[in-house]
């Protein structure tokens, strides 16, 4: 609780705290989650609420991604911390596994997300808590705005989280606190927390407005913050309402179909205008348990359910969208599982034409390629992983990377590849669909080294132009435009 000597940012801390106790489900000693990475954030939010509402309450969980070298070190660093205030702990070990074209970033907070819902029900949490603060609801918006995301994006993150797809409702108590009256806290509390190397890093789009940006719109703008969080704020209010008519326009657009529940009749839908017909695709999938399109691919959809509505030709439609597929038939519009293995291939004869970019590559770490809207980063290999058969199945010698100039180049068509010393030669068409890379995220920069293809983004590297990996190796990793990190 709070003394006599606690400074006003060590109060806004258990104020913010102590009004985030009263909205937890349940009776009044009912058990919550705290997820504790580790960091400055979640160690004060922890701290706090034991003293808020003692350690019996309190489980502490932490999500090992196995990703940092330091990762063992972080869990029992959690670990050692929760025994201190006497709090429940637990961890997760999970393995970040990449859907085609998905970042590493987004893959590793969906595996995290699972994995505290998970240990939640495993505890009996009846809600997550994390340590979200203004800086980073700051971040969200204005990287949502770079996007150029609609009103969902600029809502960002919530304080509270009630939706019913979710195991419990997930609280953010300090994201009304700035990130320096957290670091106050701390140091008044003689707390101990782990700062991650990989935060410095501005080849990430957060990274960059963190340290490059928000510094400077601090001296010019100094009010930004709360700026920032109103625009959120009126984006969620927006937002509530758009929903609010997706719902009405769902009751009346619903259509039993099949096995297929919560199918779309396709005239109904059809006969909104685009923005409404638009809102009403986009909250459907979303309540279908989908993550959201983008505005052009949303679009998309709309015009060719059009195209297939007045064609009355439906049978063929196939739209992809995460490991799903929109399907038209006899009227009726519904999302169906499945991979997209067999879905047409990007029309390579309609794919854009590019002139070929060169560079004589002297140990430079990123090669940016607005032309394809990335960056192509070249990340260093540590020695043991280069010498491991396994693990080196992506490492390229530096030496190779000198030898001769590299070229980022259009497809073309008939572009083949070998992903292992002795395996057959694979079109790029079959890579692409082997793992299930959707159609229209297939136009990238393919890496060539003079003549040979040596890199595709969403594959790998070609080993039949890679001999060995002796001496400092190289990772390629492609990195599309304003990567949320």
């Amino acid at each position: 609780m709070t003394s006599d000597t606690d400074t006003p940012a060590s109060r806004l801390v258990i104020e913010a705290v102590r009004a985030a106790l009263g909205r937890v489900p349940g009776a009044p000693d009912s058990t919550f989650a705290v997820a504790l990475s580790g960091g400055l954030d979640s160690t004060v939010l922890l701290d706090a609420a034991v003293r808020c509402a003692g350690a019996a309450r309190v489980v502490a969980l932490h999500v090992h991604h196995g990703l940092s070298p330091n990762a063992d070190a972080w869990a029992a660093h959690g670990e050692a911390f929760a025994d201190s205030l006497g709090v429940r702990f637990a961890a997760r070990n999970v393995d970040v596994v990449r859907a085609g074209g998905e970042s590493l970033e987004a893959a590793a907070r969906d595996a995290r997300y699972r994995a505290l819902d998970e240990l939640c029900a495993e505890h009996g949490a009846a809600a997550l808590w994390l340590a979200h603060h203004a800086d980073d609801q700051a971040e969200t918006v204005l990287l949502q705005l770079l996007r150029g995301a609609g009103v969902a994006g600029l809502a960002a993150m919530a304080p509270q989280t009630l939706d019913g797809a979710l195991p419990v409702p997930r609280v953010r108590p300090l994201l009304e606190l700035l990130r320096a009256q957290l670091e106050q806290y701390a140091h008044e509390r003689d707390l101990n927390w782990i700062d991650d190397d990989s935060n410095l890093d501005t080849r990430y789009a957060r990274n960059a407005l963190r340290h490059e940006v928000l510094p400077v719109l601090a001296v010019h703008f100094p009010g930004f913050r709360d700026a920032l969080a109103r625009t959120a704020s009126h984006a969620a209010s927006a937002q509530r309402l758009l929903d609010d008519l997706a719902r009405i326009d769902l009751a009346g657009a619903r259509r039993d179909h099949r096995d297929e529940e919560g199918a779309l009749a396709l005239d109904a839908l059809l006969a909104f205008d685009d923005e409404r017909a638009i809102n009403l695709l986009r909250y459907w999938t979303r309540l279908c348990g989908l993550p959201a399109a983008s505005t052009a691919r949303i679009a998309d959809m709309l015009r060719q359910l059009r195209d297939a509505g007045s064609a009355r030709d439906g049978h063929a439609l196939r739209i992809d969208h995460a490991g799903h597929c929109l399907r038209a038939y006899r009227g009726a519009v519904y999302w169906e599982a499945g991979d997209s293995a067999d879905a047409p291939d990007l029309d390579e004869g309609a794919a854009i034409a590019r002139a070929p970019v060169e560079l004589q590559w002297a140990g430079e770490e990123v090669w940016h390629l607005p032309q394809w809207r990335g960056t192509l980063v070249f990340e260093p290999v540590d020695a043991a992983d280069a010498a491991d058969t396994n693990a080196s199945s992506d490492a390229i010698a530096e030496s190779v990377l000198r030898a001769a100039p590299l070229s980022a180049r259009s497809r073309a068509g008939g572009e083949r590849m070998r992903l292992a010393a002795g395996a057959p030669g694979r079109t790029l068409k079959n890579l692409f669909q082997e793992r299930g890379v959707p159609a229209w995220k297939r136009d990238v920069p393919l890496v060539f080294i003079g003549d040979a293809l040596l890199f595709v983004p969403l594959i790998g590297v070609n080993r039949d132009a890679v001999s060995g990996t002796h001496g400092p190796c190289r990772r390629i990793v492609w990195r599309p435009d304003l990567l949320l990190a």
